[in-house]
């Protein structure tokens, strides 16, 4: 998921602290459910259930996430894809594709006794389907927090939103927003705290990319980091075989974009994938607003419908109420 554009942007990641965070967040709603359906499992690979066989992950992460957000003075808006481009049926195919793999070697690595394999080929199995959507749209509602149906990709809407000043920022392990022209990005606010990466136990902070640094920084527009994306592959094209960051920033910087394209990538319409990355298709049509909890509506849905411990709920809401900042969410309204 994403471009592979981390070994040249490595130098604009800037460690940040919750505290600087506060404010107006557009989250790319996708990524985030991804991530929580990936990390919040069993040790065996076995997402969140209860006791119907129905996946939780989602819903747990939204609500214990979303509380830490308020806690640190953050207002999330979650910013859900709508229908993807014609040219993306391809990447979708491919990660169905990956996804249904992955679940048959996790079950294999289940039925060998091997726990870390089958915890490292679940978490590549994980799909956002009709009812993960359904259900997060409809705690996120009880919630009182806002959410936006983007016409098309999340991250462009996201990235609209922050030029727009109706966000100061978007939240998103992928960098694709960059690409969509959002002025900042944030990362690891929906993984932050300890994960389990290759094995070991390591603490994930959040970090914040400022696109005009990066632009000024490697000497280039933003077409330019498009077309460079496009050569290392993006969402809607799978690159140019063995070129990675680093060699197609070299290749755009000389103007060879062009060439080096139709060598290596012919047939791909690289005017109509810049184009989209520049002329998204975006919407104004809808309303921000906050609204206080409805905590018993919330512990219905969680508890009695999807077995969530009260004692967690309880806590959690507590954290929805209160913030280091802001008494109360009163002063959001």
């Amino acid at each position: 998921m994403g471009v592979a554009l981390r070994e040249i942007l490595v130098d604009y990641k800037v460690s940040v602290t919750w505290e600087t965070l506060g404010g107006i967040a557009a989250v790319d709603a996708h990524n985030a459910l991804y991530q929580f359906l990936s990390i919040i499992r069993q040790p065996d690979g076995t997402p969140l259930m209860d006791s119907r066989g129905r996946v939780t992950s989602h819903l747990s992460g939204i609500l214990f996430r979303t509380a830490n957000f308020i806690e640190k003075g953050i207002r999330p808006i979650f910013v859900f894809d709508g229908k993807p481009p014609d040219f993306k049926e391809e990447t979708i195919e491919q990660r169905r594709a990956v996804r249904k793999e992955a679940g048959e070697r996790w079950r294999q690595a289940l039925e060998q006794g091997d726990v870390e394999e089958a915890y490292r080929q679940a978490r590549s199995s994980s799909r956002i389907d009709d009812e993960v959507i359904k259900t997060s749209k409809a705690l996120l509602k009880l919630m009182g927090l806002p959410f936006v149906d983007a016409p098309s990709e999340g991250e462009a809407q996201a990235a609209y939103m922050v030029r727009e000043g109706e966000a100061q920022y978007v939240v998103s392990q992928d960098y694709d927003t960059l690409l969509f022209g959002a002025p900042v990005l944030v990362r690891n606010l929906a993984v932050s705290g300890k994960r389990r990466m290759r094995g070991r136990t390591v603490t994930v902070s959040p970090e914040r990319l400022l696109l005009p640094d990066i632009l000024n920084g490697l000497s280039i527009s933003r077409q330019d980091l498009i077309r460079l994306a496009i050569l290392v592959g993006t969402d809607f094209n799978p690159g140019a075989r063995g070129i990675g960051a680093k060699t197609a920033l070299k290749v755009v910087r000389q103007g060879e974009f062009d060439r080096v394209a139709e060598e290596k990538m012919p047939g791909t319409d690289t005017e109509k994938i810049l184009d989209f990355f520049e002329n998204p298709p975006v919407t104004n049509d809808y309303s921000l607003e906050w609204g206080p909890p409805d905590e018993d509506a919330i512990t219905g849905m969680l508890c009695d419908d999807f077995d969530f411990s009260p004692e967690r709920v309880r806590r959690s809401l507590e954290g929805l109420k209160v913030t280091g900042r802001q008494k109360t969410l009163d002063s959001w309204f």
